[in-house]
């Protein structure tokens, strides 16, 4: 992989996980069970594309951290929103 693809991968990892903890962060403020459940989907989906790319770089530190995010992130929606 040259600099400039590491530099976009790096990039879209960023994105990934804003937009993971963007959609945890909107999961609480939802109005309905089913909106909190279409955010927690998006959680999982961000997360888990960064973590593929985390994979992808090499980064498997950044991989094992965004993995134990994503199981905290599913034991709280389990816990908090699924009765």
């Amino acid at each position: 992989m040259d600099d400039a693809a590491r530099e976009a991968g790096l990039k879209n990892l960023a994105y990934f996980k804003a937009q993971g903890e963007k959609a945890y962060d909107d999961m609480y403020e939802a109005h309905s069970f089913g909106s909190a459940r279409v955010c927690y989907s998006d959680a999982k989906d961000y997360l888990a594309q960064a973590i593929t790319l985390a994979n992808e770089l090499g980064l498997t530190d950044e991989a094992a951290a965004l993995d134990k995010r994503l199981q905290h992130i599913k034991a709280v929606f389990q816990h908090q929103f699924v009765q």
